[in-house]
């Protein structure tokens, strides 16, 4: 029996399973939907993306069902010739072009449509997950004149080769050992899930020593997410093309769900707003360098990830910096001294527009 057919067993299982096998049937299928999508024979190419190099500060990748206006959106914020026709399927690889915002750098990807049944390899799916999962933001592209069902199919693929839209990581963390057990511990009351259902599963995996520590309500499925330990996290935006076709009221239902942005391609409506929303989704930094006794070079600046540290500073300029690193001025929202400088070390972490003047030895 072929992978296929076992997914499809176990999911005609699940409508007749009781919650306590739920958690078994859940952690097969999870096991075969990996299995599909990265065989493991050193032969096969099932997990490889289209060849695009990455480059710039942040990737964004576009998805969508054909026909939804991909292509016309990135020869519009991009200014990079992509091939757009009235018929389906007109991009049949990988795309990339890059939006100049704030003097950063961010590579947008328009990439081939998907098809139902993607996550199962169809058309060509295997390779816009792969390389969608590579991006730092996904924009999903959507037609307004059509109903929602297209945004809940995308969603299922998506879901199905493990990227979680919109989700942080599950508060747990899982160790293997060698001996000792299974040591369950949890810091919260578990309403979605309990201590048996996790022992099925983690029997399931052929797991029969490890620590588990659980510190959210957590369901069964994000506990198959964190055994797998494969599943990517990242940030989407719902973006709804062709607006100009459908009436005020339903845009203005549109517009005020969650993580979405209402545009027209064809009539250039609300394209500057979307790349603002895609900044903002990034939550990249950006940081000035200034050399000694001159003026910061506003015009070049370094965009990190939130959370960045002087030591990612050093890294960003020349990866001698760091090794030979003394102290660092801090001008900005992270001086504790603002508008004054601040001195101090690699960990200090940087705000968005910090001017940084680093001293080495």
């Amino acid at each position: 029996m072929g992978i296929l057919e076992k997914i499809k067993q176990i999911e005609a299982q699940k409508n007749k399973a009781t919650e306590y096998h739920l958690g078994l049937l859940k952690a097969k299928l999870a096991r075969y939907r990996a299995q599909l999508l990265e065989p493991t024979g050193k032969s096969s190419g099932g997990g490889t993306g289209f060849d695009v190099q990455k480059s710039g500060d942040a990737r964004v990748s576009l998805i969508g069902f054909p026909s939804v206006g991909k292509s016309t959106l990135l020869s519009k914020a991009t200014h990079t010739a992509s091939e757009a026709a009235a018929y389906e399927f007109t991009t049949l690889t990988a795309i990339p072009g890059v939006i100049e915002y704030k003097g950063a750098r961010i590579q947008l990807l328009d990439l081939p449509g998907i098809v139902e049944g993607a996550s199962q390899g169809r058309g060509r799916g295997r390779q816009v997950v792969s390389t969608a999962k590579t991006a730092d933001l996904i924009v999903i592209m959507l037609d307004a004149t059509k109903s929602e069902e297209q945004k809940r199919l995308l969603e299922i693929e998506l879901d199905a080769v493990g990227i979680r839209l919109n989700k942080s990581k599950p508060d747990v963390v899982f160790k293997r050992k060698t001996t000792g057990g299974i040591t369950l511990n949890t810091t919260v009351k578990l309403t979605k899930t309990d201590e048996k259902t996790i022992r099925t599963i983690l029997a399931g995996y052929k797991i029969h020593n490890c620590d588990v520590m659980i510190r959210e309500d957590i369901t069964t499925d994000e506990f198959i997410d964190v055994l797998i330990g494969t599943r990517k996290y990242m940030p989407c935006l719902y973006v709804y093309n062709k607006v100009d076709a459908i009436s005020l009221e339903q845009v203005d239902k549109l517009a005020h769900q969650l993580n979405t942005v209402v545009i027209s391609c064809e009539m250039d409506l609300n394209l500057d707003y979307l790349i603002d929303r895609i900044w903002d989704k990034l939550e990249l930094v950006k940081v000035y360098t200034k050399k000694r006794g001159a003026q910061p070079d506003l015009s070049d600046p370094i965009c990190l990830r939130k959370g960045a540290t002087i030591e990612d500073v050093c890294n960003g300029v020349h990866r001698s910096l760091a090794p030979n690193f003394r102290y660092a001025l801090v001008w900005g929202k992270s001086s504790k001294f603002s508008p004054y400088a601040q001195k101090v070390s690699l960990s200090h972490q940087v705000q968005d527009e910090d001017v940084v003047s680093i001293f080495t030895k």
